[in-house]
């Protein structure tokens, strides 16, 4: 037969052990959660890299059409973006040529 004091230790223990497993089934679940949300994210990078060239491609036909056509709306566009298109300098008249 267990003494008082002996039946409370055990009860207390028991407790502790009632929440720890509480406490790991929480901590479980939320670790799997955030598997899964990197996972997911993970996913999305790899997919993004391989169309990287198609997008550089894109962005370089787009700066090429606002430089040809002196197009400042698709300009503004791109610089929205984060990309900052430059016209070239207007070409400078030939020099004539010397006459000997």
């Amino acid at each position: 037969m267990l003494k008082a004091w002996q039946f409370w230790i055990v009860t207390a223990i028991a407790l502790l052990a009632a929440i720890f497993v509480v406490a790991n089934t929480l901590l479980f679940t939320s670790n799997r959660t955030a598997q899964a949300d990197i996972a997911g994210r993970q996913d999305y990078i790899q997919k993004s890299v391989q169309f990287e060239g198609l997008y550089r491609e894109i962005v370089k036909a787009l700066a090429d059409l606002s430089v040809r056509n002196q197009d400042p709306e698709l300009r503004n566009l791109l610089a929205a973006h984060g990309i900052s298109v430059t016209l070239p300098p207007p070409a400078a008249p030939a020099a004539p040529s010397p006459r000997k």
